[in-house]
């Protein structure tokens, strides 16, 4: 749109002063070139092959030529009296075009060069700010084009970032919604039913149970979690573990851990969340904890429900079921904290993790 209002106000100016330019036909043949040239551009940045470095580059030639062709149809007494014949608004269509696809930077600069063409017309160089604010304006222009532009390719990014997020969260929930009603269901299925038979049943039922709560993890591992890619809030983690069985308190303000860190320690409460689930007992209820010690961050993991037994864990390592050595002990030895287990039979179960800010 401006550059049509630009070369509709330059065809103006033409016929205006063609009266008092030395060679009026050489003007009007030059001012055809101009509206040609104006087309092109127009056709070139509507099909979108005129924003390339190369073609912008032309455009400003093409404006500074126009601008000293001054020189040829009018006498040296017009030029100093007027402005170039191309007139300085069609001329600004250059800066405009530089600085929407190079920045501000180059908008100016494209400003500047325009302004010289100009003041190369009249051989000198005055600038009297108070009788003329072309070259204020051109640089304006340049600037706030520029920034304008950089502004809306950033926008016009993270626009489609919001996109492909948006289309990857819809495809992870149609997936986990198959997982769900299909292999969750018959994992769950196997689980109880395993543990109503019993004996060695009970085994594969227990196994098909921890898958079962592995996999749901899984599925619910696309909710959105803090992180600034180097960094997590372990506290939001565990925040996604709260249910009508489950209490978590945490502060108020993010605990963050390195990302890798966080991962892991989130995974070894969740598997002390999960025995607890499995073997406190039906109407037991879990406590999660978080406390920021600033060198160290501990998480409490504690039950009301039946306890473990003196001697069960040693069995279940001599029977190789050493799931708790390896899921929890293991992942923080690790991470170079500790794992403290207190339990009695009938007092419940608690689990002291621990994990230094700096791993390992």
């Amino acid at each position: 749109m401006f550059r049509l209002l630009s070369c509709v106000y330059a065809l103006g100016f033409q016929i205006a002063i063609n009266p008092d330019l030395e060679h009026p036909v050489a003007g009007w043949l030059l001012s055809a070139v101009l509206i040609g040239w104006s087309a092109a551009c127009a056709v070139a940045y509507l099909q979108g092959f005129g924003r390339r470095p190369a073609w912008v580059v032309v455009e400003i030639v093409v404006v500074v030529a126009l601008m000293l062709t001054t020189e040829l149809i009018a006498s040296d007494q017009w030029v100093l009296a007027n402005q170039s014949w191309p007139t300085t608004l069609w001329a600004t269509n250059a800066t405009i075009s530089a600085a929407i696809l190079f920045g501000p930077i180059a908008g100016m600069l494209t400003g500047v060069v325009v302004m010289a063409a100009g003041a190369a017309l009249k051989g000198y160089v005055h600038i009297d700010l108070s009788r003329n604010a072309t070259i204020v304006i051109e640089l304006a222009v340049g600037l706030v084009v520029g920034m304008a532009a950089q502004t809306a390719r950033r926008a016009h990014a993270e626009l489609e970032k919001a996109a492909r997020l948006s289309a990857s969260i819809e495809e992870r929930e149609r997936l986990s919604r198959q997982v769900h009603d299909g292999v969750i269901q018959v994992l769950a299925l196997m689980a109880r039913r395993g543990r109503e038979i019993g004996g060695e049943t009970a085994e594969l039922a227990e196994l098909a149970g921890e898958q079962e709560r592995a996999l749901r993890r899984l599925v619910n591992a696309g909710d959105a979690e803090p992180r600034d890619g180097a960094t997590a809030d372990i506290g939001a983690l565990l925040r996604r573990r709260a249910s009508d069985r489950v209490s978590v308190s945490v502060p108020a303000e993010p605990v963050l851990l390195e990302a890798a860190v966080a991962d892991e320690f989130f995974a070894a409460v969740c598997n002390a969340l999960d025995n607890a689930e499995t073997h406190a007992g039906p109407d037991a209820r879990a406590y999660v904890l978080l406390e920021d010690l600033g060198d160290s961050v501990t998480v409490s993991v504690r039950d009301d429900g039946v306890g473990i037994p003196d001697g069960r864990l040693e069995e279940a390592v001599g029977q190789g079921r050493a799931g708790i050595a390896k899921s929890i002990v293991g992942r923080m030895d690790w991470l170079g904290g500790r794992a403290e287990l207190s339990t009695d039979p009938g007092s419940g179960t608690e689990w002291e993790l621990t994990v230094p800010r700096r791993s390992r």
